[in-house]
């Protein structure tokens, strides 16, 4: 009962935090450019905005529940439940714009719902908390997270386009903070990682607002999301051997997992063509032909 609720909580928590990613966005692809070197100028500029410090509180609301259903369920069954968050943000960027959602986009949300259906059937089974995780693993996990979050910096933009590669930096970043958070309510040294957790959600925020000037919400907080819960579902089972149900359950259970991450991927990939076809029109006619 105690993991069906934190469960419940987690789908809440999705809801406010992709509140939240359009209204920022509404704001933040309106500023001048924001610079990720200096994050306490664009914090300043951001926080000046009535309306993005709306959607930031509505996002820190989202957050708040999301550390309340760390504290009830395990990191990778709370992940894998946010996951689905993608999907939410695809259906209100699609109410907030008036553009209904393409096929591959509604394949994606619909992936993403029997994933978590699949998720709620596997609760039947063994969902123990795991360990509190190592101090060194959960260090070591941090700063290859912050080494990764500045190369896609560096040069996923080249690569992918501007937009993507702040998603996905702001993933890395966001991803660090929750496996953070995970260990923080524990308790015990684990509080050490306070500091961390504030510097990796901080961080994250302003490279955000900066990917929201580069693409649309859906490109930069669907990416995002994706990287956000896929690597605590990682961490989770290998950092804090979060255990699987045994036999069918477990299957069931890993299945969902594959689901909803592949669902976010699918609307992400769809986003990122939907943009490049704007931007660049006649390369895709081109490559179309």
């Amino acid at each position: 009962m105690q993991t069906a609720a934190a469960l419940i909580i987690t789908l809440v928590s999705a809801c406010a935090l992709n509140v939240g990613y359009l209204l920022e966005h509404s704001v933040a692809s309106r500023l001048p450019p924001l610079s990720v070197r200096h994050p306490l100028g664009a914090a300043r500029c951001l926080l000046a905005q009535p309306r993005w410090v709306a959607g930031f509180a509505t996002e820190v609301s989202g957050w708040l529940l999301f550390v309340l259903a760390l504290a009830l369920a395990p990191l990778s069954l709370v992940q894998a439940t946010a996951a689905g968050g993608i999907g939410i943000l695809a259906v209100m960027v699609a109410h907030y714009t008036g553009v209904p959602l393409t096929r591959p986009e509604q394949v994606g949300v619909l992936v993403s719902i029997v994933g978590l259906c699949m998720l709620g059937i596997s609760l039947a089974g063994a969902h123990g908390q795991g360990g509190r995780g190592s101090f060194a693993a959960v260090g070591a996990w941090l700063g290859g997270s912050l080494a990764a979050a500045l190369a896609a910096l560096r040069f996923a933009p080249r690569l992918v386009g501007g937009a993507p590669a702040y998603g996905l930096a702001t993933g890395i970043l966001f991803a660090a903070g929750d496996v953070t958070t995970k260990t923080t309510v524990t308790g015990g040294e684990h509080a050490y990682f306070i500091p961390a957790l504030c510097a990796c959600y901080g961080l994250g925020t302003v490279v955000l607002q900066a990917g929201f000037q580069r693409g649309n919400a859906l490109v930069t907080a669907g990416i995002a999301t994706l990287f956000t819960n896929a690597l605590p579902i990682v961490a989770g089972m290998t950092i804090f051997d979060e255990p699987l149900p045994d036999g069918t359950l477990g299957a069931v259970r890993a299945c969902s997992f594959s689901l909803v991450i592949v669902g976010a991927v699918l609307l992400a990939r769809q986003q990122r063509v939907a943009v490049s076809a704007r931007e660049h029109p006649d390369e895709t006619v081109a490559a179309m032909g």
